[in-house]
């Protein structure tokens, strides 16, 4: 095959290939990447597409995916939680965008009509670029990611009505447009009900039947149809194809099928959405753009100031957002949306605006798309340089009444299953977090956990540590887990040290100080192997016994190792002499080997430091 069709289509692939991985090397995001491509490949490029109308119309199914895969994240409980969000912060700043832009249209010339359109096209954002932002810089489930989904689906409602009222606002009589009509919006209504009872019944019932034909490219076709029918379903109808999509997806949010539909749709969605951004960077004039460029930055310019500062300000009073999150979300949001080249266009088609200035409007919303990136970027490094200088916390008074058996440094998950344990022993324990944040979270379980620093020896005194029989050590960190261990060693030595080790020289560094070491991976993916042994048909009672010997020989390898840890070669001899004792080790008694004469020939480490730890 040698057609247009198949020259576009590498053409296409080939300038995603080459601009989204350089410009993502240099910290811009793909969005821009494709913007860009877009830009060059177009009309105002080098012209390989002469015109941008049919890649753009053809590549909205890119959105319509994005939508869906969207709303299979948000079940209709989640979806209810979100009417404050959605219908109080995204009508605040569509109001206040829409009132503000158009106003300053007006100031310009505009008639009230064309202000009010030109206002409320304006205040619409990029869906598809914000969201794809968010997702790349995984901050979708942030709360100004959560907060910026809201505003948008707002936006995505609020279209609809735009579309319709412009030609009653026109010059265009209602009636030969379509009007507002009873008769539109029964049939409206009529297309959500059928959408709404088909994803909660029918749909699930189709899906079960596609299921147990084990053909999965026929699931395949059933997840597009699905997608792309309730998309025309809308369209037909007169509402969004977007919200169609979105509004199956959030249906199906809750069934049995939600991965494997995601999973399905997600790379087309991928590639759509790539082809759409190139779309819009098509559609940037860029003639228009250097014959006026004093004029459409003027645009560019006012626009993304408004829109940021009414972000910012919604973001902080009705969104309850810190100012720092406001930021985040004002960055996102400032942007001009893809759906105003649509309310531009019917805007001159119902004689409210010319074609000059619906040109220089979407060459201005097409900058702003190709600028968000880039503002991102910039308030992400305003905010690095400006971090949050948080008060600083005295350390808790520890209590005095009754002496703990067992101090527990560091309370994250390693430290919670030891304490798990000694509660259900009754064995009175006290444990202390450097993390103030994880210190107020756990104490609502009721857990006798205290700020502080583990390593401060007035902290240690004053939570009875010369009565503790024995100190765990489950820092994370190695460095503050030796610190704190040095200290307990120095104050306390005759105590019992037992610790956490990141790795084997963790582990080596510990027991120099007298510590017992517990690699903290070690026993749970033994326990896999013996797992991975049954399942496939080795006897429980076999690969147990395995799983005690190989554990038996790793702890005399880190013993072996330890007392040559500092002399490089004679490690690496130990590594190897272990790697060939390991394949004999199921044949051989334990004991006997290589190993064995490295632990002879050496002076071995104290009784209780020799003994295996148990990692």
């Amino acid at each position: 095959m040698h057609g247009g069709g198949l020259e576009l289509a590498l053409v296409f692939l080939l300038a995603a290939v080459i601009a989204v991985p350089v410009f993502r090397r240099f910290g811009l995001g793909a969005v821009l990447g494709y913007l860009a491509a877009g830009v060059v490949l177009g009309p105002y490029g080098i012209r390989v597409i002469r015109d941008a109308e049919p890649v753009l119309a053809a590549s909205e199914i890119g959105v319509v995916m994005m939508l869906f895969v969207i709303g299979l994240e948000l079940s209709p409980s989640r979806l209810k939680v979100m009417r404050k969000p959605v219908f109080g912060v995204g009508g605040a700043q569509m109001l206040a965008s829409g009132l503000i832009l158009g106003l300053l249209a007006t100031l310009v010339g505009f008639g009230w009509k064309a202000a009010l359109v030109v206002g409320l096209g304006l205040a619409l954002s990029s869906t598809a670029v914000g969201l794809q932002l968010l997702s790349e810089r995984k901050a979708l489930t942030s709360e100004h990611g959560r907060l910026a989904f809201a505003i948008l689906l707002f936006q995505d409602l609020c279209a609809i009505p735009l579309l319709a009222a412009i030609p009653l606002l026109g010059k265009a009589a209602a009636v030969e447009a379509g009007g507002l009509g009873w008769d539109a919006v029964l049939k409206a209504v009529l297309a959500i009900v059928a959408l709404v009872f088909g994803g909660r019944v029918l749909l699930r019932h189709v899906f079960r039947v596609v299921a147990r034909s084990m053909m999965p490219e026929v699931f395949t076709g059933a997840a597009l149809l699905t997608v792309l029918g309730s998309a025309w379903l809308m369209q037909v109808a007169g509402l969004s194809a977007g919200l169609g999509a979105f509004l199956a997806g959030v249906l199906l949010a809750d069934s049995e099928f939600r991965h494997e539909l995601e999973a399905q749709i997600e790379p087309f969605k991928g590639l759509l959405l790539g082809l759409f951004f190139m779309a819009v960077g098509m559609s940037i004039d860029l003639k228009r753009v250097m014959a006026e460029p004093l004029l459409i930055e003027a645009i560019v310019l006012a626009l993304l100031v408004v829109k940021f500062a009414i972000l910012w300000g919604v973001g902080v009073r009705p969104g309850g957002m810190s100012r720092r999150d406001a930021l985040q979300l004002a960055a996102v949001l400032a942007v001009g949306g893809e759906f105003a080249f649509v309310v531009f266009s019917e805007a001159v088609k119902a004689g409210l605006l010319d074609d000059v200035m619906r040109d220089r409007l979407v060459a201005a919303v097409g900058v702003s798309m190709a600028l968000t990136p880039l503002l991102m970027i910039a308030i992400a490094r305003f905010l690095r340089g400006h971090p949050v200088a948080r008060p600083e916390r005295d350390y808790d008074p520890m209590p005095d009444d009754g002496h703990p058996q067992v101090l527990i440094a560091g309370f994250g998950r390693f430290g919670q299953i030891v304490a798990r344990l000694l509660v259900a022993q009754k064995v009175p324990f006290i444990a202390i977090e450097h993390s103030a944040d994880q210190v107020d979270f756990m104490r609502r379980f009721g857990n006798p956990l205290f700020y502080g620093d583990p390593a401060k020896p007035e902290l240690l005194r004053s939570a009875g540590a010369a009565h503790v029989r024995v100190f765990v050590i489950a820092i994370d960190d190695p460095e503050a887990s030796l610190r704190t261990v040095r200290v307990i060693r120095r104050l306390y030595p005759q105590a019992k040290v037992i610790a956490r080790a990141r790795d084997r020289r963790h582990a080596w560094d510990l027991m120099d100080l007298g510590a017992q070491s517990q690699r903290e991976m070690l026993l749970s993916s033994l326990k896999v192997g013996e797992d991975v042994l049954v399942a496939l048909g080795v006897p429980t009672a076999v690969a147990r016994d395995h799983g005690r010997k190989f554990l038996a020989h790793d702890e005399r390898l880190l013993n072996a190792q330890y007392l040559v840890h500092d002399d490089a070669e004679a490690l690496m001899q130990a590594s190897s002499d272990a790697r060939r004792e390991l394949e004999q080790l199921f044949d051989a008694d334990q004991g006997a080997g290589v190993l064995g004469g490295i632990t002879g020939r050496k002076d071995g480490p104290s009784k209780e430091s020799a003994e295996p730890d148990g990692a």
